[in-house]
């Protein structure tokens, strides 16, 4: 295909712009600030290129998701292990946002990271082009190998950059949790990836890594293994998204990574789980993921109220910020159990939604806190009255992330609870009346940081009167607020990129899904029938 050499192209921008910075940074320390931003907007300038020119047509009866580019090269060809890429609309939007979000990441730091600036732009663009290769590799080993390298440059951004959190807790301690988590979820994953690998062996006499061979095995393993397996893969991705009750490492890492980790974390991370949970749990397991669907939509609705009530109980911006993530994520695993074309559609829209307003709310408790020295709601107050555009930027944001009508998280969550209703109508209430504490939490911060009089305080410790916000920040923060408008008043344009992918995703799952219920139901008559 002509588009195939974008592929790596994607991967390699952002690794060797990182490089770069790293190397230039002893002879001027703004320079690796440019070449990051030069280096993310090539990046998202080749993910547009990939748009216009890529076909995201649902091809009827495809055994394979409908890809619109590929690229291949053998590598350990004795292994069957290859650096095969492919981008379909799931995964093209994906490294849209990631690209996106790393412009923005690079942006919020321009005037926060003040030391060792080359080294910070290395680990924040070499974690950039790891979350694009997750999204890009269909080769096991490939994405294994990227969902991997992608957490040791964010130990680092949270480790050397970050700050002591209000708890107390360093930022040492926080980078440890957050990669001993990740690392242990990944290992097995890694079981349930080998595995695969060796039934293929001993079925078909042959070893190999690649999605649509390891596909076709996962398909044949008998049913208990199939369930093992799937739960090795979940468990991979669950810690990542994060799902109650394996999210402990999220609020200490946000609370003492660097704004942009932050974004890192919040806008591009925890997609990867959502994706990975899309790409291989649902196509691989599809009998085993039906099965398995009421426990998954169970501890996401717990997700959901845990999430929401610990966010209500935060006095740290960015802790608050954490806990809504959780919550969020809740939405997502009922979005992929449910399983129709309504609720993936929905999925997509609010991945890209909450990526651009979680984001943008980090950068703005990072804008507060360079002008308050604090993160704590309890200091805070007056804000309305002493600034002109950031009273406006947060409430927006926090509009747009509790779910207004009109802004993208809307049409997320809409999707979500309409396509759901049908399948599970009990679930999908308790997730809407959650609702209610998400616009609760998001009055307390608004209420908190820009209502009342300013702290006595801590007014001392700032100047007065306070700085608006430069070009610089407001630009960042317009690009966030033009995506989430974008996304609430004309969601077609991206929900006709993603439709091919999710009707694949649908065909190869519902009705699997619709025999595993049959089978419930059946059983369920038959221990009435026994009792009477």
């Amino acid at each position: 295909m002509e588009n195939n050499l974008i592929l790596p192209a994607l991967i390699l921008v952002p690794f060797i712009a990182g490089f770069i910075c790293w190397l230039v940074d002893k002879f001027d320390q703004h320079l690796p600030r440019w070449i990051a931003l030069i280096g993310m907007l090539i990046t998202f300038g080749l993910g547009i290129a990939l748009w216009q020119n890529g076909d995201f047509v649902y091809k009827l009866g495809s055994q394979t998701p409908s890809w619109a580019a590929e690229f291949y090269l053998p590598w350990i060809q004795t292994l069957g292990i290859s650096i095969h890429l492919a981008v379909d609309g799931l995964s093209l939007l994906m490294v849209l946002l990631t690209a996106l979000l790393g412009v923005l990441a690079v942006g919020c730091s321009w005037g926060e990271i003040q030391k060792n600036v080359g080294f910070f732009h290395l680990n924040l663009l070499w974690s950039l082009g790891g979350v694009i290769g997750v999204f890009l590799a269909i080769d096991l080993f490939l994405f294994f190998f990227f969902w991997e390298m992608m957490l040791v440059p964010i130990y680092f951004l949270i480790a050397l950059w970050g700050h002591k959190g209000s708890n107390g807790r360093s930022r040492v301690y926080a980078a440890t949790k957050f990669f001993l988590y990740t690392q242990i979820a990944g290992l097995i994953m890694l079981i349930g990836i080998v595995g695969l690998v060796v039934y293929g062996y001993t079925m078909t006499g042959m070893i190999g890594f690649d999605y649509n061979y390891l596909m076709a095995v996962a398909h044949r393993l008998p049913p208990e293994v199939a369930y093992a397996f799937m739960l090795c893969f979940f468990i991979g991705f669950a810690v990542k998204l994060p799902v109650f009750p394996l999210h402990g490492w999220l609020p200490d890492a946000h609370a003492q990574a660097p704004t942009a980790g932050s974004v890192d974390l919040a806008g591009i991370l925890i997609k990867t789980a959502a994706y990975g949970l899309l790409r291989f749990v649902i196509p691989f397991f599809p009998a085993a993921s039906a099965q398995f669907a009421d426990i998954a939509i169970i501890l996401g609705l717990i997700g959901i109220f845990y999430g929401a009530f610990l966010a209500y109980q935060q006095t740290d911006m960015k802790r608050l910020l954490a806990y809504t993530s959780i919550s969020h994520m809740g939405f997502i695993l009922l979005a992929i159990y449910a399983g129709n074309i309504l609720t993936f559609q929905g999925l997509m829209i609010m991945m890209l939604a909450h990526g651009l307003s979680s984001a943008a709310l980090f950068i703005m408790s990072g804008q507060v806190y360079e002008r308050l020295h604090t993160r704590d709601l309890r200091l805070m107050g007056g804000l309305r009255g002493q600034l002109q555009y950031l009273p406006f930027f947060l409430m927006f944001f926090v509009a747009a992330l509790v779910g207004v009508p009109g802004l993208g998280n809307f049409i997320g969550e809409f999707l979500i609870l309409m396509g759901s209703f049908k399948a599970y109508p009990t679930f999908t209430i308790m997730a809407a009346v959650s609702l209610v504490f998400a616009g609760l939490y998001g009055l307390i911060l608004i209420h908190k940081a820009l209502f009342g009089e300013p702290n006595s305080e801590q007014k001392q410790h700032y100047t007065s009167p306070l700085k608006d916000l430069s070009a610089r920040e407001v630009s960042i923060l317009m690009i966030c607020v033009i995506g989430l408008v974008w996304l609430g008043i004309y969601p077609q344009t991206f929900l006709d990129v993603s439709h091919s992918s999710m009707q694949w995703l649908v065909n190869s799952y519902m009705p699997v899904q619709e025999v595993v219920e049959t089978v419930q139901q059946a059983a369920t008559q038959l221990e009435h029938v026994e009792m009477q």
